[in-house]
């Protein structure tokens, strides 16, 4: 592929929070912008448990992305898996043997499922970063009570009924309270020879306690609200092997029908492709203005990257980090282009954010921290605040007003695809 305009060639690897920051505030500067995206959509991945759970669809936290640029004719838009950077003719290598050419790129790869070289335990605890991530997980939880309702072994039933969700962070905090809601109060009275409220949540964390990048009195709060709930916290069990139906632990072993995996995250390939020093857990060590170092013409963000943030801490892998990096690495571009330059990077952490069940979250501003049904509300705004349209803001508006008054969840469907399409091998 070619470009014929003089203007300068941008590529963007990456529709996620930070590539699309970048376009944005690349708008009206002197360049032509290409975007690489192996997925056709935006993706707000906050929300992406609520599909899993059955509490959203999916076209309510998800948009097409040539929808959103299609007023900006400076913009085009592809479709392609990126294999490898050519960085000595400055092209992005596609899987379809394409190429795209770049006078400055954006490396927006975002990051996948990290088991800590047990990939063998994938199969069986599946992670949740995509669309197909969450459908599979709907699936593979409304599958399992329907299995329970047919069987008549009770010790297979009580294992069909076992969730088992293994580590405590944001993620599987949010996935251990919707999960107990679903089968508690949204499956309530619908089957014949089991009770689903019946259900065991088991939340298994290696660390000594859970969202631990909250203060330790609101993980303390998070910890007795999903007890509340039913949730079964194990806290310091590390894992030590998984099965299809078996997760082990500090010597004891856990039968249970679904295990899904909330860990930890392994980045994209991208520091492969460009030969470039990374971190354990496969981000570039990038410089303070986002470059790559060695090649200044190479910005890289958001799970892509790492950089140390406020007192020395590496810059948190959320979305709003990665908006905030797309942003600088596009104030870059548009001051080189005019003969200026900018500072550093310079993170400002607005605050942590997580809910447990419809009634009960917390919020830490650092100036403001905000739990019960108080911090569950301004949860909710903040979260349809960011989401893209008016549509989708009043959709999921009213989806959780209903959950939160009758406890029915309205996605409740079982959807079938191909098995290798739940398991994609990250975003870019």
């Amino acid at each position: 592929m070619t470009n014929g305009a003089q203007r300068h060639r941008v590529a963007i690897v990456g529709g996620g929070f930070g590539g699309l920051a970048a376009v944005q505030k690349l708008k009206g500067a002197d360049v032509d912008i290409t975007i690489i995206d192996r997925r056709n959509h935006h993706l707000f991945q906050p929300l992406l448990y609520q599909v899993a759970t059955t509490a959203l669809s999916p076209s309510e936290i998800a948009w097409p992305i040539r929808m959103l640029l299609k007023h900006r004719p400076e913009v085009t838009t592809l479709l392609g898996n990126v294999t490898d950077i050519d960085v000595s003719a400055r092209r992005v290598m596609l899987e379809d043997g394409g190429q795209v050419p770049y006078d400055t790129l954006i490396l927006a790869t975002g990051a996948r499922h990290a088991y800590f070289g047990h990939d063998d335990w994938e199969p069986f605890a599946p992670g949740l970063k995509t669309l197909e991530d969450a459908t599979a997980m709907r699936r593979r939880l409304l599958l399992a009570f329907e299995a329970a309702e047919r069987e008549t072994d009770p010790e297979r039933r009580q294992a069909l009924l076992t969730f088992a969700i293994i580590g405590a962070g944001a993620t599987g905090v949010e996935l251990a309270g919707a999960i107990i809601e679903l089968a508690r109060t949204s499956l309530k009275d619908e089957f014949r020879a089991i009770r689903p409220e019946q259900a065991r949540v088991v939340l298994i964390e290696a660390g000594p306690r859970v969202l631990a990048n909250f203060r330790e009195s609101l993980s303390m709060y998070a910890k007795s609200a999903l007890e509340k709930l039913g949730v079964e916290v194990m806290l310091n069990r590390p894992v030590t092997h998984v099965t299809a139906d078996t997760v082990e632990f500090d010597g004891d072993v856990l039968h249970a029908g679904t295990i899904i995996w909330a860990a930890g995250v392994l980045a994209s390939p991208a520091a492969k492709w460009l030969n470039a020093e990374a971190d354990r857990a496969g981000r570039i060590k990038v410089e303070a203005d986002l470059t790559v170092p060695g090649h200044p013409e190479i910005f890289a963000i958001g799970d892509t990257a790492t950089v140390a943030g406020p007192a020395g801490k590496p810059v948190p892998g959320i979305g709003d980090a990665a908006k905030q990096g797309g942003k600088y690495a596009a104030a870059v571009i548009r001051a080189r282009l005019t003969g200026r330059t900018i500072g550093p990077f310079r993170y400002r952490h607005l605050g942590d954010i997580a809910t447990v069940g419809k009634s009960a979250a917390l919020i830490d501003f650092g100036w403001l921290q905000l739990t019960g049904w108080i911090g569950w509300w301004t949860w909710g705004l903040a979260h349809i605040y960011f989401l893209i349209g008016l549509k989708n803001r009043v959709s999921v508006a009213i989806s959780w007003l209903w959950i939160y008054l009758t406890g029915h969840r309205g996605a409740r469907l079982i959807t079938w695809g191909e098995a290798g399409a739940a398991k994609p091998s990250g975003r870019q």
